[in-house]
């Protein structure tokens, strides 16, 4: 299982929803419909995605970025 980071390209915002994309073989786009739609439904999504733009950590160099 691969690490989870942030990429610095292809973020929108915090950068959860691309380095999401990326940890399960989907697009950016795909993953942040998802998350808005999921946002429909009570929850503590919003909450869950600020802990992860807290916690995860974001990718250092380009080269890092290669997957």
């Amino acid at each position: 299982m691969s690490a989870i980071a942030r990429p610095r390209e292809g973020r929108m915002i915090g950068g959860v929803c691309a380095a999401l994309a990326r940890r399960f073989g989907t697009s950016a786009n795909t993953m942040r419909v998802i998350f808005l739609a999921s946002c429909l439904l009570p929850g503590p999504q919003f909450l869950l995605y600020l802990a992860l733009w807290v916690f995860l950590p974001s990718r250092k160099t380009a080269s890092d970025t290669a997957w």
